[in-house]
């Protein structure tokens, strides 16, 4: 029988320089039966996405060894980059694979807060299937403020929380100087989800804001002149997104979450910017998976873009040209797709 099987997928707040990113790369590489699957530092966003897998035990080893070195060696006081972030680990899911559930996710994401809490006085925060309590599931509920509120967080003065989801779940409750360095650190259990950025040919960001703000599922917040507030939904479901300049690349980016490729598959997420943009007069140049993305996510786009073929490779081919995932960016299926990167890379 197969052995259970996890993912990690953790996002450092450091995009620039790789000497520092593969050293704390390196931490999860010397555990054992842990599988470095991918590492994707992006410049602009000053952020690097971080995907192992292995067997569950190996991967909490993984997580606790990055979070570690993520601490030593990295320091917010001095970040800053166009992607929200809270500390410098900002976010570590554990992710279901193969024969383990939901919930033994969560009680790896509680076991590593647990062990990071005795080596290091950092705030811990626990969200998703790990949170505890239904008010800290949302990891951009808990990241309000990000880092820079952070301080006025702990201590009890910010206007952005409240007192459910102010706190960490374990760890240093005060800010301090180690506080200050590190930031708050985000651990939990989630499902898979597509990181899928479009990328729209303009350098301001103005149409690629107003189409994140159209496209995700929360929508866009609307003001009337006394101050009331109401928010339409978006247009489409179980999507979270905005719009970022990249300054290095001259382009900007509809930046989204996919957290259900059923719900919403990467072909409506790229067909449904490419329509608002090119009402606007602007046009798309690609779009970018970050990190691993699902077999069945590639496929369902290929049959969108074709007719009449069933091969998988050539499916995800299709998918691949007709989303311009090589036009800014190298998507290679046998690293890139999740049980093809698995077939090669992790034994079973």
């Amino acid at each position: 029988m197969p052995s259970p099987l996890v993912e990690c997928v953790p996002n450092i707040s450091e995009g620039r320089d790789v000497n520092v990113i593969n050293a704390i790369v390196d931490s999860v590489r010397t555990v054992a039966g842990c599988t470095v699957l991918g590492v994707e530092p992006d410049h602009d966003y000053h952020r690097t996405v971080i995907t192992f897998a292995g067997a569950p035990e190996a991967v909490v080893e993984g997580a606790v060894a990055l979070i570690d070195a993520s601490i030593r060696l990295l320091d917010m006081r001095t970040h800053q980059g166009e992607h929200p972030r809270m500390g410098v680990v900002d976010v570590c899911p554990f992710v279901p694979l193969r024969d383990i559930s939901m919930e033994e996710c969560a009680s790896l994401a509680a076991d590593v807060v647990e062990r990071v809490a005795n080596l290091h006085t950092v705030p811990l925060f626990l969200y998703g299937a790990a949170a505890r309590s239904p008010e800290r599931t949302v990891l951009s509920t808990l990241r309000k403020g990000e880092y820079e509120g952070l301080q006025a967080r702990l201590e009890g003065t910010d206007q952005l929380h409240e007192l459910a989801t102010r706190l960490p779940d374990e760890g240093s409750q005060s800010w301090n100087e180690t506080t200050a360095k590190s930031g708050a650190i985000t651990v939990g259990a989630r499902p898979i989800l597509v990181a899928y950025n479009v990328n729209v040919d303009e350098q301001d960001a103005r149409v690629s804001k107003m189409i994140g703000s159209i496209v995700r599922s929360s929508g866009r917040l609307l003001k009337s002149e006394s101050g009331n507030r109401i928010r339409p939904r978006g247009m489409l479901e179980k999507v979270q997104g905005m719009g970022v300049a990249l300054d290095e690349m001259g382009i900007s980016q509809v930046s989204m979450n996919l957290l259900d490729a059923e719900a919403c598959p990467l072909h409506l997420a790229f067909k449904t910017c490419e329509s608002l943009a090119n009402d606007h007069g602007v046009a798309l140049c690609g779009s970018e998976i970050v990190g691993l993305v699902p077999l069945s996510v590639m496929l369902a786009a290929g049959r969108f873009f074709t007719e009449g073929i069933d091969d998988e490779h050539a499916l995800v081919d299709a998918a691949v040209h007709h989303l311009g995932l090589n036009e800014h960016h190298v998507f290679d299926p046998q690293r890139h797709v999740i049980e093809w990167a698995l077939s090669n890379e992790v034994s079973e």
